[in-house]
């Protein structure tokens, strides 16, 4: 058995190396293989140096890969091709791992009864929030994932940060490269780890919650601004204007012709009167934030590029 941490990394150094100590110190059983394979999308700071420091270290433990190509999804794709491990797990980097964590994301995975599993990502830090911000939104907006302390199945897909999943997933396709951070003109700038997952749901396969794989995850108060949660939200419903181009055409017109106009004519109106009318705070950003979410749903199926640029699985992932 063999398992895979990919690290995609651009221009972190400081946070990479702490994020790397914290992996070195994983705790695994001997019978399984283990191996960090950190991706470098073109870091101009001393990335390359620290990974080499980790490899010197620990001998057989860490990797460097570099992927020219910009943007986040074409370094998680270098890093799928760099493995043949069972099981890939997929972390930040500049999040903070348990000792326990990767073992715990992973253990359930060998046997094939689940295709996936995403574990619990806490805050690393702390800071006020403000009432105007709902709290149904703050796992969004800060990468925090939490479902309780059960193990359990689950129709929801993990976040990029705390995720793993079996090799042959990615025999269906790898991360769409026209998604993601980084990438020029993307359709939109994040959801390209959620991808995955729900890949995975939609063609029937499991996932699964693993609540004592544990990740600790910054929280960024430059954050906290209503310009940039608005955006968020945006690109979430670009995001969601992907699954319609995924629907049969209606009579021989595209899916989308029908969204448009549904959008326009009853989710826009509605969500922009009760924006308008709530009185209390978060209620009101909430509405606010959900109208941003159908005008980017919109923006995407008018303007947006109709292929689909994912990246098909590289023959060595192929049945043959």
């Amino acid at each position: 058995m063999k398992a895979t941490v990919i690290v995609c990394t651009y221009n972190r150094c400081d946070t990479l190396a702490k994020t790397l100590e914290s992996l070195a110190a994983s705790t695994i059983p001997d019978s399984v293989e283990w191996e960090i394979v950190v991706i470098d999308n073109n870091s101009s700071d001393r990335t390359r140096q620290i990974v080499d420091d980790f490899s010197r270290r620990f001998p057989g433990r860490f990797r460097y890969a570099f992927e020219p190509r910009q943007g986040k999804s074409f370094a998680l794709n270098r890093g799928i091709r760099e493995t043949q491990a069972d099981v890939l797990a997929f972390t930040d980097d500049d999040v903070i791992a348990e000792p326990a964590w990767l073992w715990n994301l992973t253990r359930n995975l060998f046997s094939g009864e689940w295709q996936g599993a995403g574990g619990k990502i806490l805050p690393l830090n702390t800071a006020p929030i403000p009432d105007w911000i709902p709290r149904d939104t703050y796992g969004v907006l800060w990468g925090s994932f939490d479902l309780g302390d059960e193990s359990r199945d689950i129709r929801l897909a993990p976040y990029g940060a705390n995720m793993a999943f079996r090799r042959e997933v990615f025999e269906h396709g790898l991360f769409r490269t026209d998604i993601g951070p980084g990438v020029q003109g993307a359709r939109s700038t994040n959801c390209e780890d959620q991808n995955i997952g729900e890949g995975v749901l939609r063609r029937g396969g499991k996932l699964r919650y693993e609540p004592e794989a544990v990740i600790h995850h910054p929280f960024d108060t430059q954050r906290i601004t209503r310009k940039y949660i608005l955006n968020v939200f945006f690109q979430m419903g670009r995001y969601r204007a992907l699954e319609t181009e995924s629907k049969p055409a209606v009579h021989g017109i595209p899916r989308r012709y029908f969204t448009i106009v549904k959008l326009f004519s009853f989710e826009c109106p509605k969500r922009l009167y009760h924006w308008l009318s709530a009185s209390e705070p978060a209620q009101r950003f909430s509405w606010r934030l959900l109208l941003s979410s159908s005008l980017g749903q919109a923006y995407e199926l008018a303007f947006g590029h109709r292929a689909s640029t994912a990246e098909s699985a590289p023959t060595a992932l192929r049945h043959s």
